[in-house]
């Protein structure tokens, strides 16, 4: 029994299948299932690669190449675990062109690391096994005819995978379809494991792919009619004669059949009711419904309790600030892969935030009280229509104390003088860095304003937070008193909204201080949205559900401004539209119910009830709309679509 010995073969299949279930079921909260049957089709090419490498050479060598390919394999399944939870959507090499996403990355992984400890060691075994027993693995050289007929067994093996595409590739997220044209990562590692995810993921990345509608018509609940007594305001359309504007492209075509057939949002009594004021519209770092108390944070709940009060809003997580920037400013879905193509593209977005209010002439300016450049917003700005964003390290350093960490309130005050002073409409953008993790006396501006949590029985980390958010409420607060003393106030409609939950805080952390129980995948994401005019005589409650992405399609109708609601993912939030947030793992939550997407439930919100739908065909018309929502977003920006069809 002392000299039995392990080939490398067995040892990279237990290894390797013992790292797939475990991803394969945080990822996708379960592990048997036909997945299962593919994982193993699909992986087996892989072991046999691994075995070839590691017996090809002399005994030496070989045990390095077992001890190094087992490493990397392992740190690579860490990290995508660690990412995961962190962004609720696995690691995708298109990220490696978000430099300052990887910067976010490693700065927080410490944190990330302790708060998933268990799993992350049990991850770690199959290594520690073979650095303890690496003696017992078989790594003598195989003779050639041997590496020969593994090379056989290899091809073969390749070549079944295929095969395993073939059955029902037609039909909806099919094996096929998601191999080859479908960006839905979460299913693909459900479907076929990580590391065959990597491949396709590698492939995509260095030979693009087409993107699959998955069905193309409109999403509106069957069975509704036109209200005879309903006034007819019109619709956020515009006229577009979309065969006139067929230019052969096999992706135009798809994008034009696809706008063509949907139904625009209906204007309605709000419509226009901001026309003509001024905006300044707040990108809140980490902001969340917990940080609102009406003691601490006095300007936060005041403004989140008047003007417009959105009950069921939704700030999803994408790839931390930039995804959240992208949404609430393009009301598009940002993946990792749409988000590099903003980034390297640079393609026109005409209804961005800065373009709109542009065209009306107002005077449009940005600000971010940290590296200008960061995300590369000193390029990605100019295609949202700010082109003249100032951030430190290209004007706003000379203003004020750029250090880690500046001051939200700082940054206000030093920046008000550029639009108050001057005559005419302004809309004004700003991201605030106050909110930014690690929670802790190092790393949090926190500390300034610590007295003001240190009683509460919570978390160490959770205090900083919130005290951090304490600095968000000094900036509104110096905001008003600003536009007070200007005498714009009136006249101004200020808009506030998170880029997304503290997502390095723990859900049981979260729940120290949520009124009522979240769970981690839909309700931690659960925020406020503050739309809010002075002028505002009584709060207008919505219950609807909406999220980032109905940001800016809610503003452009509230301002009056033309557009076309058929090319903008997001919708109107005060509209008739069926209100919908979606997030990063293709989960959802609609005004009916919630979908989770790793689990494939739907739960029904209590006292509703499924009108001329079965349960089944809602989520599937639901999920539909979701995998839609994707493509099209990857459509419009890769092809840049604004441009092409609107000119401008």
């Amino acid at each position: 029994m002392k000299n039995i010995k392990i080939n490398p073969f067995v040892y990279y299949i237990i290894a390797i299948f013992y790292l797939e279930l475990i991803t394969k079921f945080v990822v996708a909260g379960h592990i048997i299932n036909i997945g299962l049957l593919y994982l193993i089709v699909f992986t087996l090419p892989i072991v046999f690669l691994l075995t070839i490498l590691t017996k090809s050479f002399k005994k030496g060598i070989n045990k390095t190449i077992l001890i190094i390919s087992t490493l990397i394999i392992t740190i690579y399944f860490e990290v995508q675990y660690i990412f995961y939870n962190l962004f609720s959507v696995p690691f995708s090499f298109s990220t490696i062109g978000l430099a300052d996403q990887a910067l976010d990355f490693t700065s927080i992984i410490k944190d990330a690391i302790l708060a998933h400890l268990p799993i992350f060691l049990l991850m770690l075994i199959p290594f520690v096994l073979l650095i303890v027993f690496n003696k017992k693995v078989d790594t003598e050289q195989y003779k050639l005819s041997t590496i020969g007929a593994l090379f056989v067994m290899f091809i073969t093996s390749y070549l079944s995978t295929f095969l395993m595409l073939i059955p029902g590739s037609s039909k909806d997220y099919s094996a096929s379809q998601l191999y080859f044209n479908i960006d839905d990562s979460v299913s693909i590692i459900d479907k076929f494991g990580m590391l065959t995810y990597t491949k396709v993921d590698v492939k995509r990345q260095l030979f693009g792919y087409e993107s699959q509608l998955v069905i193309e018509g409109n999403y509106e609940k069957p069975g509704e009619e036109e209200n005879p007594g309903e006034i007819d305001y019109g619709k956020n359309e515009i006229e577009i004669d979309f065969e006139a504007k067929d230019n052969g492209n096999k992706n135009i075509q798809s994008l034009n059949n696809y706008v063509s057939k949907q139904t625009a949002t209906k204007k309605h009594e709000y419509t226009g009711m901001f026309k003509d004021k001024n905006i300044i519209f707040i990108l809140a770092e980490g902001f969340n419904e917990v940080a609102v108390d009406e003691v601490r944070t006095p300007t936060l709940y005041k403004l989140t309790n008047s003007g417009f009060v959105f009950e069921n809003f939704y700030s999803p997580v994408f790839l931390s600030t930039t995804g959240g920037e992208f949404q609430a400013t393009t009301g598009l879905i940002p993946t990792q892969e749409i988000l590099g193509a903003w980034k390297s593209k640079l393609p026109t977005i005409s209804y961005g935030l800065g373009n709109v209010f542009s065209n009306l002439n107002y005077r449009v300016q940005s600000y971010h009280n940290w590296t200008h450049t960061y995300y590369k917003r000193h390029k990605t700005m100019e295609t949202l229509g700010f082109y003249n964003y100032t951030g430190c390290g290209n004007g706003l350093e000379k203003k004020m104390n750029c250090g880690w960490l500046p001051f939200d309130s700082e940054m206000v005050d030093v920046t008000t003088p550029d639009y108050l002073s001057q005559e005419g409409r302004f809309a004004t953008y700003y991201v605030t860095v106050s909110g930014h993790s690690p929670y802790n006396v190092n790393d949090n501006i926190g500390r300034y304003h610590f007295d003001t949590v240190k009683d509460l029985d919570v978390s160490e980390s959770v205090k900083y937070y919130l005290a951090g958010q304490v600095e968000l409420d000094k900036m509104l607060e110096e905001l008003i008193k600003k536009l007070e003393e200007s005498g714009e106030l009136k006249d101004t409609v200020i808009a506030l909204v998170g880029d997304h939950y503290p997502y390095t805080l723990s859900i049981e952390e979260m729940n120290e201080v949520s009124n009522y129980k979240k769970d981690g995948t839909i309700e931690v994401n659960h925020s406020n949205f503050i739309l809010w005019n002075s002028e505002m005589e009584e709060p207008i409650k919505v219950d609807k559900v909406g999220s980032q992405i109905d940001v800016l399609p809610t503003l452009l109708n509230l301002f009056g401004i033309e557009y076309d609601s058929r090319m903008i993912i997001g919708k109107d939030i005060l509209s008739d539209y069926e209100g919908l947030a979606i997030f990063s793992n293709r989960s959802w939550v609609s005004d009916y119910g919630s979908y989770n997407a790793s689990t494939r439930k739907f739960t029904l919100k209590d006292g509703k009830e499924l009108d001329g739908e079965t349960e089944e065909e809602y989520v599937k018309r639901i999920n539909n709309r979701v995998a839609n929502s994707f493509s099209i977003s990857k459509l419009l920006i890769d092809n840049d679509y604004y441009k092409y069809i609107l000119g401008s």
